[in-house]
């Protein structure tokens, strides 16, 4: 067992070291607090391995990571397989996804009764046709969402009439959803968006969407589920590119609806990997003379695993 003297000459060396860092020490602990000067980059991580298993066994040195291709040092490490999550659950409920909602909601309520830990996790419902409307504010309750869940449903002919047709204001979605819900919250933050992918009628582009996700720390997990009917010999074609670019630099994921990969073997992967992220904090070696976006690259030592990682951060002056 350590002695007094081992306690206390612990303690001193990791505030020494944590002086370097713009760290302090809670009274009595030995438990890192950031001061609200130091302005600290939180990244989330996935990785896996060549067979595309999740891999949830690494150390702090088993990661390497730049900035705007300069090496920062990783200040703190840790598996997050159950801190809480806030999550958004966004659902497409134009008229191309008519045939498909049904299959949209009954996969969402089974991932919500297997994620959603009560009074821990919190979820929110936003639904996105020719306007945006969040169904249910952030919540903890299941009882409330499934609730709330089942009466997420497709524009009526009267609407759509008013609305003088249908639309799909995609990225507008994306954009309030970091903005008003998800940029005010701290720790693991996670969009699911259900959508084909195929933006009718937003004011926004989709480099605003994720600037506006990249700017909330938050991941994107897009699920392309399209009716191949629904745009007739017009198409409607792309939406894969799109949710992908969003997945893709915001460190999420990007997933297709198919009959070898169904919606709820989604939901369950997305679920596998929300409690098995790394979390990793570093200070930039520098400071921000202007509000910009900053590159990151983060990466694994050992060969064969695959880092999946958000690629930007908003550094704030």
């Amino acid at each position: 067992m350590p002695s007094v003297v081992d306690a206390v000459s612990r303690r001193a060396v990791l505030q020494a070291a944590a002086a370097l860092c713009g760290v302090r020490f809670a009274r009595g602990q030995d438990q890192p607090v950031f001061s609200t000067e130091v302005k600290v980059v939180n990244v989330l991580a996935t990785v896996r391995n060549k067979t595309g298993e999740l891999v949830g066994n690494l150390s702090q040195e088993d990661f390497s990571l730049s900035e705007d291709g300069r090496p920062q040092t990783i200040r703190y490490f840790a598996r997050e397989t159950g801190l809480p999550l806030t999550v958004g659950l966004m659902v497409d409920t134009s008229g191309s996804q008519r045939r498909v909602l049904d299959a949209e909601r009954g996969a969402s309520l089974r991932f919500l009764d297997q994620v959603v830990r009560e009074n821990k996790d919190r979820v929110f419902i936003m639904q996105f046709d020719s306007a945006v409307r969040i169904r249910q504010e952030l919540t903890s309750s299941v009882g409330e969402l499934e609730d709330v869940l089942a009466y997420v449903d497709t524009e009526t002919e009267s609407q759509l009439r008013i609305q003088h047709g249908g639309g799909t204001l995609l990225y507008d979605a994306v954009i309030r959803a970091s903005n008003e819900v998800m940029r005010t919250q701290s720790g693991r933050k996670a969009l699911i968006v259900l959508t084909d992918g195929v933006d009718n009628g937003s004011y926004s582009a989709l480099q605003d969407a994720v600037d506006a996700a990249q700017r909330a720390d938050t991941l994107v997990y897009s699920i392309q589920y399209s009716d191949p009917g629904a745009y007739g010999i017009f198409g409607g074609g792309g939406g894969d590119r799109v949710l992908r670019r969003m997945s893709d630099e915001t460190g999420g994921g990007f997933f297709e609806v198919s009959k070898k990969q169904t919606v709820d073997r989604i939901f369950d992967i997305i679920q596998q990997e929300l409690r098995n992220q790394y979390s990793l904090g570093y200070v930039s070696d520098k400071p921000a003379g202007i509000s910009e976006f900053r590159t990151i690259q983060l990466t694994a030592t050992q060969k064969g695993l695959t880092v999946q990682a958000r690629r930007h951060y908003w550094a704030r002056r």
